[in-house]
């Protein structure tokens, strides 16, 4: 049973499924549902349309290079069968989705980490603007640490003079 991947969002077309297009240059075109016909047929770049394999692997969202995309390669030359070879294949393809998945959730876990740093220093800054809104203004007048510092500006004489109002 051959699996094939869909041209537009990569995703595998199970044998019976999907639309097959043929172009006049004998290129096969393969899709696993009929969206992806469609955007084929409107000549969407599938790296521009967000939901597709290539654009995540594009902006980083999915991993890109990784030993273990290595055995999902498609080889087009036939293996004479042996039940030991066949046995340890099935063996080692359950080792290397273990370690797949779990490559796959650390680079998730590492994506997210910027994330979580710039979500806190935006709610510490949040909190620092309106402090007085979580404390009351007694505890801060007792604790000045919950305050921001104060800053002291030097004012000249002649812009206080500017700066009075007008007498008639």
């Amino acid at each position: 049973m051959r699996l094939e991947k869909c041209w537009f969002c990569s995703s595998t077309v199970y044998p019976g499924h999907g639309i097959q297009f043929v172009r006049n240059d004998a290129k096969i075109f393969r899709f696993c549902r009929s969206k992806c016909h469609k955007n084929f047929k409107m000549k969407r770049n599938p790296r521009k349309v967000k939901w597709t394999k290539a654009y995540r692997r594009l902006h980083g969202k999915d991993m890109t290079q990784d030993s273990t995309f290595e055995f999902e390669r498609k080889r087009n030359r036939p293996e004479r069968y042996d039940r030991n070879l066949a046995e340890n294949t099935l063996k080692a393809i359950k080792k290397i989705d273990k370690i797949r998945s779990d490559r796959a959730s650390d680079h998730i876990k590492n994506r997210l980490k910027t994330g979580k740093v710039q979500r806190q220093k935006e709610a510490r800054k949040q909190l620092e603007q309106g402090i007085h809104l979580v404390k009351a203004p007694l505890a801060l007048a007792q604790d000045s640490s919950l305050c921001l510092p104060k800053i002291k500006v030097n004012v000249s004489q002649a812009q206080i003079e500017e700066n009075q109002p007008m007498e008639e």
